[in-house]
């Protein structure tokens, strides 16, 4: 019997290494990742739907840092698979990524070097079970404001304000859209 195992399905459980295949731009490093979210209710269309609102923060490799999953651009990737691979493999998950959050400049306190850094908003699907990096960082789904709180890199703390400014736009400009179509008579 021969099953056949689709490969969008498939998770690599070693992560990428190496920086042979890392993009640089002017002299800088390029990065990506994503604020993995979700809604505790599956609340998404209403006002409440932003206290509903949580996001994913992971453990540094290295020690008790709290932040979102990012790392490494590669040639052979797009900023956007570059994002979901990271996503993957620090915090095993995965879902729908949407469009870019901004892009920032900031030095690594580790290389003391400057880095260019993109962030994705990436709405949550699926929760892995086992993932590439599971033994080397923990997962914690926290509201906004304690993310805001914990996590350790500014650049991603404006990056999450972008997030939530345009979920709150997007949740606004579906009320006026309901509020503008009810007719009386």
């Amino acid at each position: 019997m021969v099953a056949l195992v689709s490969q969008e399905n498939v998770v690599a459980l070693v992560s990428r290494t190496g920086r042979e295949l890392q993009r640089y731009r002017k002299g800088r490093r390029q990065v990506v990742g994503c604020i993995p979210y979700r809604y505790k209710n599956g609340a998404q269309t209403s006002l409440e739907a932003l206290e509903e609102l949580e996001v994913l923060i992971i453990t540094s490799k290295k020690g008790k840092a709290m932040l979102f999953p990012k790392g490494g651009w590669e040639l052979d990737e797009s900023k956007k698979e570059a994002a979901v691979r990271e996503t993957i493999e620090e915090a095993g998950v995965r879902g729908i990524v949407e469009g870019k959050l901004g892009k920032w400049s900031f030095k690594s306190k580790t290389y003391d070097t400057f880095y260019e850094g993109y962030m994705f908003p990436l709405l949550v699907q699926e929760q892995l079970e086992f993932w590439p990096e599971q033994h080397f960082r923990q997962r914690i789904w926290m509201s906004v404001s304690e993310a805001k709180e914990v996590c350790q890199h500014w650049w991603m703390k404006e990056a999450l304000e972008r997030l939530v400014n345009r979920l709150t736009a997007r949740k606004l400009g579906r009320v006026k859209q309901d509020v503008g179509s009810v007719h009386c008579i």
